[in-house]
């Protein structure tokens, strides 16, 4: 009998929203690490600009693969429109906190531009997985 199989339905369907949460996740913070990179370095466009950039294409991805892959069933509370506003609030933290690992690994420590893309990848997610699935879709 497998891992999986001991637990409770309720904590299956937790370990399956939450990998499904990993490969959406890495692939939208892929994409949007992909476009602020392309933009920063290879541009030269300011870094914080790059990362604004990189942040709208993140959220609209974002919204489309999470409601319709990460979250399925998870919950509709609120509707469409009160459940997109509260996705773009939390996106707008999961922005601020790219934007401070930019300041801080950019900007004020003088490293190169792929240097926040390690915080980006496995630091903000965390903390919007825990956002998204307690508020957004709940």
């Amino acid at each position: 009998m497998t891992i999986i199989n001991r637990l409770s339905s309720q904590q299956r369907a937790l370990f399956w929203q939450i990998l499904r949460y990993g490969i959406t996740g890495l692939f939208v913070t892929a994409c949007q690490a992909a476009i602020y990179w392309t933009l920063a370095a290879m541009a030269g466009l300011h870094p914080q600009l790059a990362n604004l950039i990189g942040y709208g294409a993140a959220v609209v991805i974002g919204y489309a693969a999470h409601s319709t892959f990460t979250f399925r069933g998870h919950g509709a509370q609120g509707g469409t429109a009160a459940r997109g506003a509260r996705f773009v609030a939390v996106s707008l933290v999961s922005y601020a906190l790219n934007a401070l690992w930019v300041w801080l690994c950019v900007s004020h420590m003088g490293w190169a531009e792929w240097t926040p893309i390690p915080a980006m990848l496995f630091v903000t997610p965390v903390v919007v997985f825990g956002l998204n699935r307690q508020w957004v879709f709940r």
